[in-house]
């Protein structure tokens, strides 16, 4: 190194008081020149620097797992998956309003007889529904450009958030079945058309945004719902063996496009 820093320069720098231009030709020139580092260390007092590296040991510490982490890490769900998927604001309402919806309608089944079951099983389904819709995507998830940013592609990231809502959903909801006044097959009816409804959400929102997939498919859910009830003489027609089995078929056929489709969520993410 042929020249060094001027000392005046040094001290102005060491003492912070130095402009930002000055600064930063400063900075480009201690990473190349051991002298000049020797000579701002001078500077720099031996408290200054213990702070310094408190501040960094600080920051770079981890920090402590989340209250919903430590159930996932607990369930086997690695570190950073649940680390993921508690830092996501739309999956932790999802989580909440699954239990509040849920528990609201199960409350009012127990007291509203057949039209407050029927009401129950119409609406369990579309929780998990309206929890996978704002898992993933523009303007329903404030993390979503992060997400974008994370080293993960778009379709695992999706899977993910979504396994982890119609999975807690379910869970949640199965609870709050068990206040209904009759613990027998329609307790656990809503749970094929609930699958069922979720995986063609996602399935279809690889050729269409979500929230219009949504829309559809709650509209679509509820209509078919009620004509079934009307036109049927049989209570609770939407979710006899037929129906359930034709939910099935949807679920296994939607999983096959997803599998197939997956580059459409990553062609989405790059457009």
């Amino acid at each position: 190194m042929s020249w060094h820093a001027d000392p005046a320069l040094i001290d102005d720098y060491a003492l912070g008081v130095l402009d930002d231009a000055h600064s930063s030709s400063i900075e480009s020139h201690l990473l190349r020149c051991e002298p000049c580092r020797a000579a701002v260390a001078h500077h720099v007092g031996a408290a200054r620097l213990d702070r310094v590296w408190a501040a960094i040991d600080e920051a770079a510490e981890p920090t402590r797992p989340r209250v919903v982490e430590r159930p996932l890490v607990w369930f086997g769900v690695p570190e950073h998956v649940a680390r993921l998927l508690a830092a996501t604001p739309s999956l932790r309402f999802s989580w909440f309003a699954a239990v509040a919806v849920a528990l609201a309608f199960a409350a009012g089944a127990a007291r509203g007889g057949r039209l407050g079951l029927l009401l129950f099983l119409l609406v369990a389904p579309l929780i998990p529904l309206a929890g996978v819709a704002v898992a993933y995507g523009p303007g329903v998830d404030p993390t979503y450009e992060v997400g974008l940013a994370a080293p993960m592609r778009s379709y695992r990231l999706l899977m993910i958030r979504a396994l982890a809502v119609l999975t807690t959903s379910t869970v949640l909801i199965s609870i709050a079945a068990l206040a209904l006044p009759h613990l027998d097959w329609t307790a656990a009816a809503w749970l094929l058309p609930s699958v069922g409804l979720s995986t063609a959400n996602l399935a279809l929102s690889s050729y269409w945004s979500p929230p219009r997939v949504s829309v559809t498919l709650v509209a679509a859910w509820g209509v078919a719902v009620v004509l079934s009830e009307r036109l049927s003489g049989v209570p609770y027609a939407a979710f006899r063996a037929v129906p359930q089995l034709v939910f099935g078929i949807i679920a296994a056929a939607s999983i096959l496009v997803l599998m197939s489709r997956r580059e459409a969520f990553d062609a989405r993410r790059s457009a």
